[in-house]
């Protein structure tokens, strides 16, 4: 089930919201528990079965650590919990992939491929593991409380406004929220108004640009023409997607008397490559930045370890989102951006950044090194500056024009703050999600990108 499908817009989510609002405060947070489990099943009982069980193991060592606190004990309990959560996600998101890149060293030596079957991935996991670590890191660390119940542990990890594609939220930003919040129609409205504005911008323009990227970046030789626009074209559809699913958790949450943190924040105007993960995924690169680039030991330990640290923050970011070489030379590329900027571009410069983070995605997309190198050469010039014929027919006008009213969203967000809260006020959000529900019943999938991440 998906925010953008039509059982959950017209099933799933007025039923929920219609018994929430009928049941007493103290009574909310096991149904948001059910309804959340209800919500991730859908896809696979027995992924939901390995959710709960995370979350309520998350609960028990919180409690032990709580209970031993500022002894060895409660290290022990801490470094236990982290590297089992560590242990769930090495093995489903990686396995295939630690076993697929064994076997071809392995068959360079002349021994037969490896066979270990297929690890099928868990929807979000990378997202509540991500959660998970961070409560136990933090009631570790004192800088968040214990939770008052399991129910409460496994409601904030299964929230499922935020489950499976964030923004990543921390156990303290909502530990009170879950104890008490306020519930007002304005704070509801504006959630709702939110709401609608991300699927518009999921449906009208993410998934508008979603051919061209397939088209262009499936074709064996696309050319110069074509390569830009399919970088412009997924360049637009990984942001409209992944800010959309953020705008519509945000917004779901505040209808639900929840605060969540913002997620982006206008990232095509950043001016460096420090400043753009700084407004890109600000949830993940704050964790990032709290649990393992600092522990690690920043840039507290002189320059040639800061280098290593920013290097391997990023590598292992690219992990993170995906187990491909394609992801790690993406983590790899940044990283090495980062340590230019601190070692020798001091000056900042927003055409460099926006360059940068273009020819970084064509690693993020890229579903081989085969693929990527095609589509490499296809924007250096390389293949010729025409588009082939038979791309030609796939590129259809609407989703060009799309391609360009998303280039122009995305170049005025920072100057909408001002007019903004007029136009969530008034008319506008309502027309776009009519028009949102229209071309979804036109529609049969309509997927969000970041859930296989």
């Amino acid at each position: 089930m998906v925010f953008s499908s039509p059982t959950f817009l017209f099933l799933f989510l007025p039923i929920f919201l219609a018994v929430y609002y009928l049941l007493p405060f103290t009574k909310r947070s096991p149904w948001i528990l059910l309804a959340s489990w209800v919500f991730y099943g859908w896809w696979r009982l027995d992924f939901l079965l390995l959710l709960v069980g995370s979350s309520f193991a998350a609960a028990f060592v919180g409690r032990r650590i709580h209970d031993a606190a500022n002894t060895r004990v409660a290290g022990f309990w801490m470094a236990g919990g982290v590297t089992s959560a560590l242990g769930l996600l090495g093995y489903f998101k990686y396995y295939n992939f630690g076993l697929d890149t064994l076997s071809v060293v392995l068959q360079s030596f002349g021994t037969a491929p490896l066979d270990p079957g297929t690890v099928i991935l868990p929807v979000g996991i990378s997202f509540y593991i991500f959660q998970i670590i961070s409560y136990i890191v933090d009631v570790y660390r004192g800088s968040a409380p214990v939770g008052r119940s399991a129910v409460d542990i496994a409601a904030y990890v299964s929230l499922f406004p935020q489950l499976v594609a964030g923004p990543i939220v921390r156990y303290n930003e909502i530990a009170d929220q879950l104890v008490q919040r306020s519930h007002t129609w304005g704070q509801f409205n504006t959630g709702a108004r939110r709401f609608m504005v991300g699927l518009a911008r999921k449906v009208l323009i993410a998934d508008a640009v979603a051919p061209l990227v397939i088209s262009i970046f499936a074709h064996p030789a696309p050319g110069f023409i074509a390569g830009w626009i399919g970088l412009f074209a997924y360049s637009l559809q990984i942001y409209f997607d992944f800010s959309a699913y953020s705008d519509m958790a945000i917004g779901m949450g505040r209808m639900m008397g929840f605060s969540f943190p913002e997620n982006f924040n206008a990232p095509y105007h950043s001016r460096s490559i420090t400043e753009f993960w700084r407004r890109w995924h600000m949830t993940l690169s704050a964790w990032l930045r709290d649990y393992l680039y600092i522990p690690l030991g920043g840039s507290r330990t002189g320059s040639r370890r800061t280098v290593v640290n920013l290097l391997t923050v990023m590598v292992l970011g690219g992990l993170w989102h995906g187990a491909s070489w394609t992801f790690v030379f993406w983590g790899l590329w940044h990283g090495l951006w980062l340590v230019l900027e601190r070692t020798f571009l001091q000056k900042s410069n927003r055409l460099r950044t926006l360059t940068v983070v273009l020819f970084g995605w064509l690693l993020f997309r890229a579903e081989s090194v085969a693929q990527l190198r095609t589509m490499i050469a296809a924007v250096v010039g390389l293949q010729g500056f025409g588009v082939p014929g038979e791309l030609l027919w796939q590129l259809p006008t609407g989703a060009m024009v799309t391609v360009l009213a998303g280039i122009a969203i995305a170049w005025v967000e920072p100057w909408t703050s001002t007019i903004l809260p007029g136009l969530r006020r008034s008319v506008l959000p309502v027309s776009l999600f009519l028009v949102s529900l229209l071309r979804l019943l036109a529609t049969s999938y309509s997927p969000f990108l970041y859930f296989q991440f």
